[in-house]
């Protein structure tokens, strides 16, 4: 059996004031059995949800709870200096604004701002304060910061309503840590495109044809190669979303001719190229250049073919360079895929379909099935967008390095 990556980690549990503290126990058990060496702090809220003895005839360590408890200081500064990495879970709407404002109120959040190592959260609340702005900027500022967010999971609240808020299982958080501690293996270093987006092709200075993509999956998959140690370049199209990872080099197109050159300059040194852009197949073939009057509008639009960027850059692809295309399908999805990746001569084809609820343009989740060369195919459930990127990410190291 293979080492988990938790094996030997040091890892801070910080446990705030939840029913859903109760799961931090069984998540204790997980990393220990993985080989983790855990140390669990709570706030004083926290232990009217679970007793600190739970946790320490768990890690074999006590459990802190009190900045100064019976005169004794406890030292904040040293354990955020020991962990590898410090995971909050459960982290409620009050620990999640404490840490996003700097609040220093109690060993937790001490903690948190004496914390040298890459900090997570696993938030857990009710379904209307999940979904309160000031809980969504709050999550946009740690996320700034570099804090990683667990996506929350969906089903019944505690108040009795459904929906999302709940702390995501004990199970979903290993895998979250086994994945951050196993980035940079086949990344550290390598060059990636990345192409993202839609492209709008102007028919007068005021309308363009184009589609409904977000860039949203893209811009995912940049930040998670980013974080694995990747040199990534993102050819961006003009979308509603923009990466956060400073590290990400950008370079902003509108058209797809626009995305072509762009591409081309980073393809000819690039080790991996993966497309998700949605490029307009066709683009007007004599744009005006003022407005034109809706009288005048005409009645069939003359247009040009557009370059396929995939397939022209596939022709020139160079010996050990890794190629990734997107698929959206309506209907026969794996055999429209497969006929893409003999074309435009790429080594893994990402399908996804308008038919599955939650999947395609626009949303925050997908549902993909990865085909392989070998046509080998992984079929994945529905998940957020940051979840597939990472299950691409490990397929990549996988192609990178196919002797691991």
């Amino acid at each position: 059996m293979a080492t988990s990556s938790l094996n030997g980690r040091k890892i801070l549990l910080g446990v705030s004031g939840s029913i859903a503290a109760y799961k931090s126990v069984y998540l204790a058990r997980l990393l220990t059995r993985q080989g983790a060496e855990v140390r669990v702090l709570m706030t004083p809220t926290a232990t009217g949800f679970i007793s600190p003895i739970t946790f320490s005839s768990l890690t074999r360590f006590p459990v802190p709870h009190e900045i100064m408890a019976e005169g004794q200081w406890n030292n904040h500064v040293d354990m955020g200096l020991w962990a590898d990495l410090y995971l909050v879970a459960p982290a409620t709407a009050n620990t999640l604004s404490g840490m996003a404002s700097g609040r220093c109120d109690n060993l937790l959040l001490a903690s948190y701002l004496s914390a040298r190592c890459p900090v997570m959260v696993a938030p857990a609340m009710d379904l209307d304060m999940w979904d309160h702005p000031a809980t969504r900027r709050n999550l946009r500022i740690l996320e700034g910061d570099g804090v990683a967010i667990v996506p929350v999971g969906h089903g019944e609240l505690a108040s009795g309503l459904s929906g999302p808020g709940r702390m995501a299982e004990p199970e979903d958080i290993v895998r979250h840590l086994e994945r951050h501690f196993q980035r940079g293996a086949g990344m550290e270093g390598r060059r990636i495109l990345v192409t993202a987006g839609p492209t709008r092709e102007a028919l007068d200075p005021v309308r363009f044809l184009s589609n409904h993509s977000t860039g949203k999956m893209g811009v995912a998959i940049a930040e998670e190669l980013a974080s694995r140690g990747a040199e990534v370049h993102l050819v961006l199209g003009p979308g509603s979303v923009r990466p956060s990872d400073p590290r990400i080099a950008v370079f902003d197109v509108e058209t797809a001719l626009e995305m072509l050159s762009a591409a081309e300059e980073v393809f000819s040194f690039c080790d991996v190229a993966i497309f998700t852009a949605a490029v307009a197949d066709y683009r007007p073939a004599e744009p005006a250049v003022h407005k034109i009057p809706k009288g005048d509008m005409p009645a069939q639009l003359k247009l040009e073919r557009n370059p396929d960027i995939a397939a022209t850059l596939g022709e020139r692809r160079r010996p050990g360079q890794v190629l990734v295309g997107f698929a959206l399908e309506t209907d026969d999805g794996v055999d429209r895929a497969r006929e893409k990746m003999v074309r435009k001569h790429l080594d893994l084809v990402v399908l996804n379909t308008l038919a599955d609820e939650g999947a395609g343009f626009g949303t925050d989740t997908n549902k993909v099935t990865f085909i392989g060369r070998d046509n080998k195919t992984q079929v994945f459930g529905l998940k957020p967008k940051a979840e597939v990127a990472a299950d691409l990410a490990d397929e990549l190291a996988r192609l990178l390095n196919p002797q691991h």
